[in-house]
């Protein structure tokens, strides 16, 4: 067994040894010390192991370890806030004593997290930004959810004032269409494109103190895909502004926008411009592409792991719905509920092959209704009121 495999197996049993015995007990201490061995084991090899878990997958460094997809450990983790873990430094037999502690308080007071539930915890599943409590009692050993640094308590200053209209964006579009073939031809994702088409649409956002968001008009069916990324990448920006999130945490967001459908390289161009209904089989083609655009993102950079989650979950419903479907109930991540409502709404209020594009005013309606079943309420109010006020301020 490979050491990152060991790892995580002996982590799973000294996890349900805690469970089951005292903190005395000769088999739970038997259970830390053999985990804390095959740690040591792997920092041989690898000095700062780094684990995430995103759905069935379990990503060690940059890649999905396929030996452990659908492994139930990884959505247990998830549910209970740890969708990462970090190795910084040598671990004391101390420290990981405290490690192991800490995610087992996590499991026993979660609902869900399939050890003895007893309670909730709040918001440890990653529903908003990373806060300290959320982070373990040691360094040498970090670990919680995948998530943004922090958000301000307050909008700032600028009045949102948003108007949709045809823009050209034709550099922006040309290096989306470059970042899609990059990937269509198993390249890494090029991260600096990236970056560099989310600091231009955050530039376009704001002038002379209002906020301006300029949403792409369909020309072809065949842009859809790259039209689509550039304006959920506005919308996300814009509304995790109004949220009052910080301008760093704002640009994050306006990636994962981006880059949240980059698994649908994956799918082939007929089924995604098919006028009528899915078969089954192209259905389920198609609902693989939060997955694959996942894997896509991680394996081509391991700093990208928040725009990975986002894609993994930007079509789960806050009910539980919607896919990839999970084996544990957990809340998706604060910056996913961002980018599922801009998702929503600018695919309903875009041209497709088998519907005319929705006026925004029914999207918005539609979005409201869901608000509580589909989207977080607090989120899909937000985005509703920026919208709304926009179209108060274009009628006066």
């Amino acid at each position: 067994m490979n050491p990152p495999i060991r790892f995580l197996h002996e982590l799973s049993r000294a996890l349900a040894a805690s469970s089951l015995y005292g903190p005395q007990h000769p088999a739970r201490y038997k259970a830390i010390n053999t985990c804390y061995e095959a740690l040591r084991a792997l920092q041989v090899e690898d000095e700062e192991p780094s684990f995430s878990f995103l759905g069935r997958d379990v990503v060690y460094g940059y890649d999905a370890i396929r030996e452990l997809q659908d492994w139930e450990w990884s959505d247990r983790f998830a549910t209970i806030g740890v969708q990462r873990i970090e190795v910084t430094a040598d671990v004391s037999p101390d420290e990981f004593a405290i490690f192991i502690e800490d995610v087992h308080a996590r499991l026993i007071a979660t609902p869900n997290g399939g050890i003895g539930a007893t309670g909730a915890n709040g918001d440890a599943a990653g529903r908003g930004p990373l806060q300290s409590e959320n982070l373990s009692r040691q360094t040498a050993i970090r670990f919680g959810p995948i998530g943004i640094q922090g958000a301000t308590t307050g909008g700032g200053s600028v009045e949102p004032a948003m108007i949709d209209v045809p823009v050209s964006l034709d550099e922006e579009s040309e290096a989306i269409r470059y970042i899609h073939s990059q990937v269509a031809s198993d390249e890494a994702v090029p991260l600096v494109e990236a970056e560099a088409v989310v600091r231009s649409l955050s530039g376009a956002l704001h002038s002379d103190g209002q906020m301006l968001i300029p949403l792409l008009k369909l020309k072809s069916f065949d842009q859809y895909t790259t039209t689509h990324s550039i304006n959920v990448s506005v919308l996300s920006m814009a509304l995790a502004e109004a949220l009052g999130n910080n301008p760093r945490d704002v640009r994050i967001m306006g990636v994962a926008g981006l880059l949240h459908d980059l698994g649908k390289v994956r799918v082939p161009p007929e089924i995604l411009s098919k006028p009528g209904s899915l078969s089954p089989e192209e259905r389920e083609l198609l609902e693989r592409h939060p997955s694959d655009g996942a894997r896509i993102i991680l394996n081509s950079d391991r700093r990208l792991t928040l725009p990975a989650a986002v894609a993994f979950e930007h079509h789960i419903m806050i009910n539980g719905g919607g896919y990839p479907r999970r084996h544990f109930a957990r809340d998706c991540h604060y910056a996913s509920t961002v980018v599922h409502v801009c998702d929503v709404y600018d695919a309903l209020h875009t041209d497709r092959p088998y519907r005319a594009a929705w006026p925004s005013a029914k999207a918005l309606h539609y979005i409201e209704r869901r608000a509580e079943r589909e989207f977080d309420p607090v989120v899909a109010g937000a985005f509703i009121a920026l919208m709304r006020k926009n179209e108060r301020g274009l009628e006066s």
